[in-house]
């Protein structure tokens, strides 16, 4: 027997699985794009920009019945569109079937209100649909944590119910005294206490991710960390040169917690990969706080592979978010530090791939360069292992040292605390070995060798 009530079809729809729902859950995205965008920034395609929003509703597996871009000439302080373009989506929506509007932009809450009012569906805005995402993929505890507390932060925003028929009993006597605690400021106090449990909450688990990265500086390896918008395939990256099973798919926010893996460079050095989530423009601030975490990792990180999708139709754009990003950071984009990595070579036809890659070959004329691959084939990797050795052994010494056949100890240490770049015997069997040497290794290494000579450069 069918629900009959609204108590029990609200029941019925709790214990139906959530793919369910979304897919039963008909959408209209709708791209409300001015005809210039005033922050200035690398201008974006409208019609990519409308892709990226229908992109960001099927990553939570939403039922995109249609698709409507629209130009705004000024933006309505009561409802964003035009009286006339809302009451022309309205019929369309009635039409259709539609039951969920995504507007592309961010609205106020009073735009939001209006709007559901005017269509009698429920309305989010790019806020509010990131932040869906965000909470179906965070999986750590900490995710967890810093998610709920950005949902939160936006609910509060949100509420501008008006109706004042759940107001406490009135304080003090008479005219004197005023309506007491109304509805809207009970939500307010507690998703304030909620807030401020989930801050307490996430102080402990702040100083153990501090911790884990305090031990890490004490083995210690070099760190490189994997930026980017996102769906460049960072994640893809990382299992490719990890050999891991990090989730990778051709979805938006496909992965979002932090994951670090062991890597060996060509000549044995150990370095610690961090994967970290992807950026993407206009990404909300209370989102770029909450991951404040993952973001420590790129900020310590000794260098950043910054992935672009370079078959993209907006990678210039797409790299100018990203670029923004770790500018407010305190990174800069256009430093050594930093290897800009062209990604998905395999979508890119014979000539257009023959350029870029002359464009990413180092002339020594000009500052760094690409590196051109495909980190779905495995193109191009060999090329990005030997520019990361080649990054981290500029900070670092090399040395000539001649060892005895009979010191096997020492060339132990040196295979496990050095790197060792070139091994030759002499007729009396004494072991010439080039090695280089990281800074942090330098007063044991020439305590234990001392009569190691120092070589010019990096080795």
């Amino acid at each position: 027997m069918e629900p009959r009530t609204p108590g029990e079809i609200r029941l019925q729809r709790q214990a139906e699985p959530e793919a369910a729902i979304a897919a039963e859950t008909r959408t209209l995205v709708i791209g409300p794009y001015q005809t210039r965008r005033d922050h200035g920034g690398e201008p974006r395609a409208p019609l990519a920009r409308l892709d990226e929003a229908v992109g960001l509703a099927a990553a939570i597996e939403l039922d995109v019945a249609d698709r409507l871009l629209v130009t705004v000439q000024q933006i309505r302080p009561s409802t964003f569109l035009g009286k006339g373009r809302v009451e022309e989506i309205g019929g369309r929506i009635e039409a259709d079937g539609i039951r969920l509007v995504v507007m592309d932009c961010a609205l106020s809450p009073v735009q939001q209100r209006n709007l559901e009012k005017a269509w009698g569906v429920k309305v989010i805005d790019r806020t509010g649909l990131i932040l869906e995402i965000f909470g179906r993929r965070a999986s750590t505890r900490e995710g967890t944590l810093q998610v709920e507390h950005a949902h939160l932060a936006y609910q509060r925003s949100r509420l501008v119910r008006s109706w004042t028929h759940l107001e406490r009993q009135r304080g003090g006597f008479g005219f004197l005294g005023g309506p007491g605690e109304t509805q809207i400021e009970a939500d307010r106090r507690m998703i304030q206490e909620r807030m401020t449990r989930i801050e307490r909450e996430l102080e402990t688990v702040t100083r153990t991710r501090g911790l884990h990265r305090r031990s890490r500086r004490r083995v210690p390896y070099p760190i490189v960390a994997l930026v980017g918008y996102t769906n460049a395939g960072k994640s893809t990256l990382f299992n490719r040169l990890t050999r891991a099973e990090v989730l990778a798919e051709d979805m938006l926010f496909a992965t979002l917690d932090p994951t670090a893996r062991a890597i060996k460079l060509p000549h044995g050095e150990t370095a610690i990969l961090s994967d970290t989530v992807g950026f993407i423009s206009d990404l909300p601030t209370m989102l770029i706080a909450a991951f404040r975490a993952t973001l420590e990792d790129v900020i310590e990180a000794d260098i950043l592979l910054h992935v672009r999708d370079i078959a993209h139709e907006d990678a210039q754009a797409q790299g100018a978010d990203v670029a923004q990003v770790l500018s407010e950071l305190g990174i800069e984009p256009n430093t050594d530090r930093v290897i800009e990595v062209w990604n998905k070579a395999d979508l890119l036809d014979d000539a257009e791939r023959e350029r870029l890659l002359n464009l990413s070959r180092p002339n020594g004329k000009e500052g760094p360069k690409p590196v051109l691959l495909s980190a779905l084939t495995g193109e191009g990797i060999d090329r990005l292992m030997a520019r990361i050795e080649a990054r981290i052994a500029e900070a670092r010494t090399s040395f000539a040292v001649i060892l005895d056949p009979a010191q096997g100890a020492e060339l132990h240490w040196l295979y496990e605390n050095a790197e060792v770049l070139d091994r030759r015997e002499d007729a009396e069997g004494a072991m010439h070995l080039v090695v280089r040497v990281a800074p942090e290794k330098e007063p044991r290494f020439l305590n234990r060798f001392g009569a190691a000579r120092r070589l010019r450069g990096g080795g």
